[in-house]
């Protein structure tokens, strides 16, 4: 030991050390949060902006692995972060030509009536349930993107009235699964539009981030009322997304339509099989193992 320290007195060095574990250890802990929430926005809006969707299915896994969240904050962190992907994405499309604003406004209207509703529904769900439902609700779309091809010939695209209802009707089903499970709804909204309204997975994806603004943040503050939202997360989250949503957008743009429905898909299916493995608190690991989940 140095003669400096030998010098201090034994309760001079007790204060010393309280002081470094009251200003240095927060300090670090804090950094260190910024850090790993800025490195949960950049993933997310890479990924949002490359195939149209808020970036949650990519932000709810990080946040429980990494950040260390439960399933209904993550669920209510991610809803807010969104709101900003899809300001981020929208832009980053529409400067490209690729947004359909009056497709956009119709699926707002309903999702926005929604999207409280399923938020509370969210937050009345066991973690272990919400998990499970998360991880079905992920794979189903998945399939039924990837089958896109093959059932193009099966779909005639609606038009006049008949697309108008069709979004209309997203919006309700987008809405309600948005507020519950946390995400933006492109997982519903890309699809349907593509599939039943004739747009490009570009212009679909263009749109469906601008139309989860109003969703979003109707979903986002209903959860912040119910206490499902870490706001210490949110200073880096926030300018992670906006750059993450920018690059993601630019190169979705340069990649072919069927390489973006692909990597849509086959990301979605991965996450949705390790959340349909959440196991119920009372169900052994055993029973699990042997059910093959």
């Amino acid at each position: 030991m140095s003669t400096a320290a030998t010098s201090l007195a034994p309760g001079q060095m007790s204060w010393m050390f309280f002081y470094a574990t009251l200003i240095h250890f927060p300090y670090e802990e804090e950094r260190m949060k910024i850090h790993v929430s800025l490195l949960i926005g950049l993933s997310a809006g890479v990924f949002g902006g490359l195939v149209g969707l808020g970036g949650g299915v990519v932000m709810i896994p990080l946040m429980v692995g990494l950040g260390r969240l439960g399933q209904h904050q993550a669920h209510g962190t991610s809803l807010v972060a969104l709101v900003f992907t899809g300001i981020s994405g929208a832009v980053t499309y529409a400067l490209k030509g690729a947004v359909d604003v009056a497709a956009s406004l119709l699926l707002a209207v309903t999702a926005v009536a929604t999207a409280r509703a399923g938020a509370h529904y969210a937050h009345a769900l066991p973690e272990w349930r919400l998990k499970r439902s998360f991880g079905v609700f992920l794979i189903a779309i998945s399939l039924l993107l990837l089958s896109r091809p093959y059932l193009s010939g099966l779909f005639n695209p609606f038009t006049g009235w008949g697309k108008v209802v069709v979004l209309l009707i997203t919006g309700i089903f987008t809405g309600f699964l948005s507020g519950m499970m946390g995400i933006g709804g492109g997982t519903i909204m890309v699809p349907s539009m593509v599939l039943l309204t004739g747009l490009s997975q570009y212009t679909a994806q263009g749109s469906s981030l601008l139309s989860m603004v109003p969703a979003g943040t109707v979903g986002a503050f209903t959860h912040w009322r119910l206490g499902n939202v870490n706001s210490s997360l949110l200073p880096g989250l926030v300018p992670g997304i906006f750059i993450g949503t920018y690059l993601g957008g630019s190169l979705a743009l340069l990649l072919p339509e069927g390489a973006l429905r692909v990597i849509f898909a086959l990301v979605l299916i991965w996450t949705g099989m390790r959340y349909v493995r959440a196991r119920h608190p009372e169900e052994p690991k055993e029973a699990m193992q042997g059910s093959g989940i």
